[in-house]
């Protein structure tokens, strides 16, 4: 596998935290130098390894936003 660089321009938040410290993150990142996207994924502490994530544009991100403000969770 080639390698990717990337960068965390900035941590949004955390969504959870599994057993072995490993962390479900919203992140906005620069892959391969460029444009940042919304991404969300599980990361290790040192953010040096990640699992399978979902990245969205700032327009993806806020559709994303509407749909789930009408998320009924009760």
């Amino acid at each position: 596998m080639a390698n990717i660089k990337y960068e965390i321009v900035r941590h949004i938040g955390t969504l959870s935290e599994g057993s072995k410290g490993w962390r479900k993150e919203v992140n906005l990142i620069s892959w391969n130098d460029r444009e940042p996207k919304f991404d969300i994924r599980d990361w290790d502490v040192t953010h040096e390894k990640m699992g399978k994530g979902i990245t969205f544009s700032k327009e993806e991100m806020v559709e994303l936003k509407k749909l789930l403000h009408h998320i009924d969770v009760s």
